[in-house]
């Protein structure tokens, strides 16, 4: 994995941001691995702002931890706009956070297809009934690659997310 610590300072303001407005964090995972809430916890005093984090790597575990829809991964998979959207939403269901981002994509090497080639992440940010779902398609720039750009962009959304009036 790509070191993280250049992101640091990034993370440290997010989690200011997040604190100026009274807002506690929470993140739904599945092929970062945890390596968002990793880089947020990483920054002393965040347990003020950083509520919790669902790692979510299996079906099952988004479907039991999160809310995500059973029949909606066994029609569309894990790797869908509105997983990610559920994913989002779910993990405010299930925290006392007020804003949260969900992940799941395909980092690669191997596991994609034509519709769903490796490189393609979905996002969703979620505060209060707000959830707005993102795709990203960063290509097939081997697996740290894609997990490092996919941190970066989760970061983006908790600051849009945050600053939502």
């Amino acid at each position: 994995m790509q070191d993280l610590s250049p992101l640091e300072a990034r993370a440290a303001a997010t989690l200011a941001a997040a604190r100026a407005r009274g807002l506690k964090l929470a993140t739904a995972e599945s092929c970062t691995g945890g390596l968002v809430a990793g880089l947020l916890t990483a920054i002393a005093g965040s347990s003020d702002v950083f509520e919790r984090g669902f790692v979510t790597y299996s079906n099952d575990a988004k479907a039991e931890m999160l809310g995500v829809d059973v029949a909606l991964l066994a029609r569309r998979g894990a790797v869908d706009p509105q997983v990610a959207v559920e994913m989002a939403a779910g993990a405010l269901a299930h925290s006392k956070a007020q804003v949260a981002v969900a992940i799941t994509g395909i980092a690669g090497p191997g596991g994609g297809s034509a519709k769903k080639p490796v490189g393609l992440v979905h996002f969703a940010v979620a505060r209060g009934d707000r959830v707005e779902p993102v795709e990203c398609r960063f290509g097939d720039l081997g697996r740290d690659a894609v997990r490092h750009a996919s941190i970066v962009q989760a970061l983006d959304l908790l600051d849009a997310a945050i600053a939502w009036g």
